[in-house]
């Protein structure tokens, strides 16, 4: 009976040690390269990393030995073994050797292994203490509280800053190779904010001439980005109000807001066309904005698809574009703005389809507008899977166009126009005209009525 017991009790100190093993293993070695931060870090934990495989090859060694000892072995002094658990452990054999030793002294086997871990336990939180030491950038650019975030609108164009993590996975360093600390600073495609800056105003506060005057020399002499997005949002809002419209003006903001959108910021680019866009409410002001508008619609062609920057923009040309003046200089794009209503996502098939119905309402505009080349999978618009705006706002576009070409005579001219244009797929095809009589029997009655409308005009 006591042989047996005794192996059993070496079979527990063999499985108690195993589990030690595992569990520097796990706190230590296993630890993940890629959550380096600085290179002052990395050379830190490459040297606890070195340490800790030594210790890892001494431990399976310790083990072996343990494992062949421990059959034949006698008990050892109760007293020694208590004194040898409550001792820190250094190294992963020293842990191994003291679960096996508890595991030999058949008496207070439970308590032994409770000490042992709770000393392990403690040593993982002294570890991660240590490890838990990440750089932080001192350029870090944080919107102010009352600013909205704008990684949330339609895309996400403005990706994340934060110092703890900026650009540092990229290091690619080597294993082995002594490097000195490094202090640059991570690579950003624009310049970060640097130091702090107390705006006088809130984004909110509605502002007097002087006081607009004082936020625009802000935005003229400033190149902290952090400093032109508050200003550019905070003259943005009061350019909601008409006579804040005329005073920005006056004041030859109108400029100074448009040299913004040649940044390569997007964040800064988005604020600027959100000004412009409220700006170009007032008809003096539009005439200012005409000059920069060919340059905004190639920026909102060519930003990423469904982005924020592209948003703004796509909303300001639709304001240029409500009365019939300045149309005619956006005629080129036709085909991008029909390519991008197939390509963008619900909220830019929206306000493209906006934009586009107010050329429709232009009869001088038809000519060039029907001739241009438009991808066939556009008449998937009409199916009735859509929801109303988009059913709506597609059935607006086509009676505008099937009016024009009816008032401007178009329809006996009908060689001039090739097969890949839009004059094809909305008169020739026929295909609208039966997706458009498939809409008779929808279940929304505000698009039902519409269609009927159409179709009595066909």
């Amino acid at each position: 009976m006591g042989r047996t017991r005794e192996a059993g009790c070496v079979a527990a100190g063999v499985v108690i040690g195993a589990g030690a093993c595992y569990c520097v293993y796990r706190l230590t070695w296993g630890r993940d390269e890629n959550e380096k931060i600085w290179d002052d870090n990395e050379e830190d934990d490459e040297e606890e990393s070195s340490d800790i495989v030594e210790t890892g090859v001494q431990t399976g060694k310790g083990a072996k030995a343990n494992a062949g000892v421990g059959a034949g072995a006698r008990l050892q002094d109760e007293s020694k073994v208590k004194a040898e658990v409550g001792m820190e452990l250094q190294n992963g054999s020293d842990v191994k050797a003291e679960a096996h030793l508890g595991a030999q002294s058949g008496g207070g086997l439970e308590a032994k292994a409770k000490a042992l871990f709770s000393t392990l336990k403690e040593q993982a939180s002294a570890k991660a203490s240590r490890g838990a030491r990440l750089g932080t950038i001192s350029g870090n650019r944080t919107l102010a509280p009352s600013l909205p975030c704008p990684g949330g609108r339609g895309g996400g164009c403005h990706p994340t800053r934060s110092g703890a993590r900026s650009g540092s996975r990229a290091s690619g360093k080597t294993k082995g190779r002594t490097r000195g600390k490094s202090t640059r600073t991570p690579a950003t495609s624009w310049p970060v904010r640097r130091g702090k800056f107390n705006f006088p105003y809130k984004i909110d506060d509605i502002l007097g001439a002087s006081d607009l005057q004082k936020v625009l020399n802000i935005l003229e002499r400033s190149n902290d980005p952090f400093i032109q997005e508050i200003a550019l949002v905070t003259l943005g809002n009061n350019a909601a109000y008409s006579f804040n419209q005329n005073a920005i003006r006056e004041l030859g903001g109108l400029p100074i807001i448009a040299k913004l959108i040649k940044t390569k910021d997007p964040i800064i680019r988005e604020k600027a066309y959100n000004a412009l866009n409220n700006l170009s409410v007032n008809a003096e002001n539009q005439g200012k904005i005409k000059t920069y508008i060919s340059q905004v619609c190639d920026d909102t062609m060519i930003c990423r698809l469904d982005s924020a920057v592209q948003m703004a923009g796509l909303r300001l040309l639709t304001n240029m574009t409500v009365t019939n003046h300045y149309q005619h200089l956006l005629s080129y794009s036709f085909p991008d703005f029909f390519a991008l209503l197939f390509l963008g996502n619900y909220f830019t098939k929206i306000q493209i389809m906006k934009l586009i119905i107010n050329f429709t309402e232009n009869p001088a505009m038809t000519r060039e507008l029907v001739s241009c080349k438009v991808p066939s999978e556009l008449i998937s618009l009409f199916n009735k899977e859509w929801d109303r705006e988009i059913l709506l706002n597609i059935l607006t576009l086509f009676e505008n166009i099937n009016d024009n070409i009816k008032n401007e005579g178009l329809a006996s001219s009908k060689k001039e126009f090739s097969r890949s244009s839009l004059f094809f797929l909305f008169k020739e095809s026929g295909v609208c005209v039966k997706k458009i009589k498939a809409l008779a029997n929808h279940n929304d009655l505000v698009v039902k009525v519409k269609v009927l409308k159409v179709l009595t005009k066909l």
